[in-house]
């Protein structure tokens, strides 16, 4: 085909004019076949004298004005924001583009642009153009595809390979966001091999330093972003459609795991175990918005597979002290890193802690399908862990008790903190239903090793000044998985209230830790708070909240109301039954808790009503919105679970 006469000195009038016919939603004044003419010398850059300075500025302006017209017509067209009869011309200058002038090739070429510009804007409108393509005829471009196939299986890195990575990115997103499961597998199926070679070129395979330098770390963050939208296409697809290249970061795990150690950019350290921890809660897609659409989760054999494999590398790296070569830097400010006292990052903290506290936990329910007993090796896997955030001294002071790691780590990211401390409740009833033990030795062996589910319930309640308002907010929300950590806590809390009693005495604060032998608050600051982590999404730090009396509490309520009867019950009945609350000694005859020796009976009721008056509090609240048919769901077995917690609260000797 002829190639279009050069275009004069006013393409870009004319193709302005267009642009702002097209924001108008009116039809262009030229004719179809004059404006594809101009679009398509526009994106091959045609002008007078390109070889002159003057010359090839007019030539990128020319080719990233028209990039830009291409992706809006594109777009407007396929959204279907342009009135039915000034959709039909833009149309028609699309099929002239693509069906007569194989507009595509022109597109693909600037994939190897070194002008990084040029290079995206042509990735940016190669996806676009390739989904209009997809939703008028249902093929994809075979001349797009061929080019990521070559870009995958020989290109080096570079602005070509990253287009294509960039490209096949968003094509499979908005395939993912549409649930247009057929194209979907049609795409995944033309470059699942090619992919597989990609994979395996970025990848080391043996322990040797990884260098990372400025294509390549581009390159491979492109590829981390791929890998989690393929493998989220493969809980969308479910068994239907199981690919290699869906399950790279399963089957690839101890390869990503060894570029972490191995890897001398801090960044891509973060973004692998970022995804990581993603593939694990199968929460993928966090940094990328479906705009409503939900990643419906479709549990297979091939997931649990790839989970199991990934859990299993993960406990076998730390098993060979993997945590110890990892190096966490400190966290950034907007001044730089050059500040004194500054923390290690949160983020990447909290990213590997809870990538082995979700192995722990697969790796034990797995173990317990099987009826295996892994039990046994769990506490080296924790303590591995604690002594790794203690080397990095991540509280700044001395952690004697284990339990509170949890909300050292994770205490101002909440869907994190729900995610740990159920994790960590599902470990605990493993270690529970296998040891066999009594609940003295259980809880002793659980404080040991920093999974008691008390300590971690008591702490989060203090850490919201006993507030239930948040809790409901908790209940309400959907971005977190407080629910389920929630009423499975509840079920465990009535069948163990003397271990709920001791703990809450346990987690007291300044002159219980004396009594304990460790440092103010057992690693928390003077003053009862807990020092923020750097990076973290919240602005003020978890408070562990010292009361002298339970009448300080209507100070902590948001409105400043009076508390509820109910509550004002229980706080005003609190000092009338700590004259028959029994001895210390009666404490340590019974074996409530490893640390009951060193409770003091007071310090303990106080916090014991104070977390029981939170929970009534929210028990009335939820019923009321029941009542009123305002709850987003049946919270019925809820409310029988919190209405059980309050009598075994009125039956126990130490309320």
């Amino acid at each position: 085909m002829d190639l279009p006469q050069s275009p004069g000195p006013s393409s870009i009038r004319e193709l302005s004019h267009c642009y702002r016919a097209l924001l108008g939603g009116a039809c262009p004044k030229l004719s179809g076949a004059e404006v594809a003419r101009l679009l398509f010398s526009g994106v091959c850059g045609q002008v007078p004298e390109r070889d002159t300075q003057e010359g090839a500025e007019a030539a990128w302006e020319l080719i990233v004005f028209s990039l830009t017209l291409l992706r809006k017509i594109c777009c407007g067209v396929s959204a279907h924001s342009l009135h039915g009869a000034v959709r039909g011309p833009w149309r028609d200058i699309l099929s002239l583009l693509f069906d007569r002038m194989d507009l595509m090739s022109q597109l693909v070429l600037h994939f190897q642009s070194e002008d990084q510009v040029i290079s995206h804007l042509a990735a940016k409108s190669a996806s676009v153009c390739v989904l209009y393509l997809i939703s008028t005829s249902g093929a994809v471009s075979p001349v797009w595809q061929k080019q990521c196939v070559q870009a995958f299986s020989s290109s080096p890195a570079g602005p070509e390979l990253d287009a294509c990575l960039w490209s096949l990115t968003e094509v499979v997103k908005k395939l993912l966001k549409e649930s247009n499961q057929v194209l979907l597998a049609e795409v995944l199926a033309a470059f699942d091999c090619s992919l597989t070679t990609l994979c395996s070129k970025l990848l080391p395979e043996e322990r040797t330093e990884v260098v990372f330098g400025g294509s390549w770390r581009m390159t491979f963050c492109l590829l981390l972003d791929l890998l989690e939208v393929l493998t989220a296409s493969g809980l969308v697809c479910g068994a239907g459609l199981s690919l290699r290249s869906q399950r790279i970061p399963a089957v690839q795990s101890a390869a990503l795991l060894l570029t972490v150690s191995c890897c001398s950019d801090y960044f891509v350290k973060k973004r692998i175990l970022l995804l990581l921890k993603r593939v694990l809660l199968q929460k993928l897609g966090e940094d990328w918005s479906l705009e409503g659409a939900a990643l419906s989760v479709r549990e297979h054999r091939d997931l649990h597979a790839d989970r199991c494999v990934l859990t299993q590398c993960v406990l076998q790296a730390v098993a060979a002290d993997w945590l110890q070569s990892l190096q966490v830097e400190r966290a950034v400010f907007f001044g730089g890193r050059e500040k004194e006292g500054l923390k290690p990052d949160g983020t990447m903290l909290r990213a590997v802690s809870l990538v082995l506290l979700k192995s722990i936990e697969l790796h034990l329910q797995t173990a317990a399908a099987a009826g295996v007993d892994r039990t046994s090796e769990v506490d080296s896997y924790l303590q591995s862990l604690w002594s790794w955030l203690r080397r990095l001294d991540v509280s700044q002071t001395e952690v004697s008790h284990s339990c509170s790691w949890i909300s050292l780590l994770f205490g101002e990211q909440d869907d994190d903190l729900m995610e740990a401390a159920s994790a960590s409740l599902s470990i605990f009833l493993s270690y529970r239903r296998c040891s066999g033990w009594d609940s003295y030795s259980v809880l002793e062996a659980a404080c040991a090793s920093g999974c008691n589910p008390h300590c971690h319930f008591v702490l989060l309640l203090q850490s919201l000044s006993f507030d239930h308002s948040i809790l409901l907010d908790f209940l309400i929300s959907s971005e977190t998985c407080f629910l389920e950590y929630f009423v499975r806590y509840l079920k465990y809390l009535r069948g163990d209230w003397q271990g709920f009693a001791a703990a809450c005495g346990h987690r007291n604060v300044k002159r219980l830790a004396d009594a304990h032998g460790c440092e103010l608050g057992e690693g928390l600051q003077p003053g009862g708070s807990v020092p923020p982590l750097e990076g973290s999404s919240s602005g003020s730090g978890l408070r562990l909240v010292e009361y002298d009396s339970s009448d300080e509490s209507s100070e902590e309520t948001p409105d400043g109301n009076k508390q509820s009867e109910t509550t004002a019950a229980l706080t005003t009945d609190r000092s009338s039954k700590l004259k028959t609350k029994p001895s210390l000694s009666m404490i340590q005859s019974e074996k409530v808790c490893p640390t009951a020796a060193a409770v003091l009976e007071e310090e303990t009721c106080d916090v014991l009503d104070r977390v029981v008056s939170c929970l009534s509090e929210l028990r009335q609240v939820v019923t009321r919105l029941q009542t009123k048919q305002l709850f987003p769901y049946n919270p019925s077995s809820l409310l029988k679970l919190l209405a059980q917690v309050e009598n075994c609260y009125q039956r126990s000797p130490l309320s």
